[in-house]
């Protein structure tokens, strides 16, 4: 298991931008494929973004195609989500999610990580 810190949510207007981090503690961090999901009240936990362990595939719900950008530095055991042009609907708790792997693969369903965080809200005013 490996301990998963997320920051950066807060409160902004729709059309407004803010930047997700979630650091890992895990030494191995470069072998960790990690993902980005969110939970929005009364609704189960869906799929973001996620990102294999290289960051040669990376991987958007349709709904923020364009919109949102994840990324990772494995210098500093980080991986980011760059949100621009949010929307209301974009309202959530967002969580950060790790599996270590051996390949460079990353599958897009919850079930399939098995560290989470403990999430940050994201809340976009309209």
């Amino acid at each position: 298991q490996v301990q998963l810190v997320e920051s950066g949510g807060g409160l902004v207007q729709a059309g407004g931008s803010l930047r997700l981090s979630c650091v890992a503690s895990r030494r191995t961090f470069i072998r960790d494929a990690m993902g980005w999901f969110r939970q929005a009240r009364g609704k189960e936990r869906e799929f973001v973004a996620t990102i294999s362990w290289s960051g040669g595939s990376t991987f958007y719900a349709d709904s923020v195609k364009g919109r949102f950008t994840i990324s990772r530095d494995n210098n500093k055991n980080t991986v980011y989500l760059q949100m621009i042009n949010l929307k209301p609907e974009d309202t959530a708790v967002y969580y950060c999610a790790a599996r270590q792997t051996y390949s460079d693969f990353v599958m897009n369903r919850p079930d399939w990580f098995n560290s989470w965080g403990q999430g940050t809200q994201v809340t976009v005013s309209s």
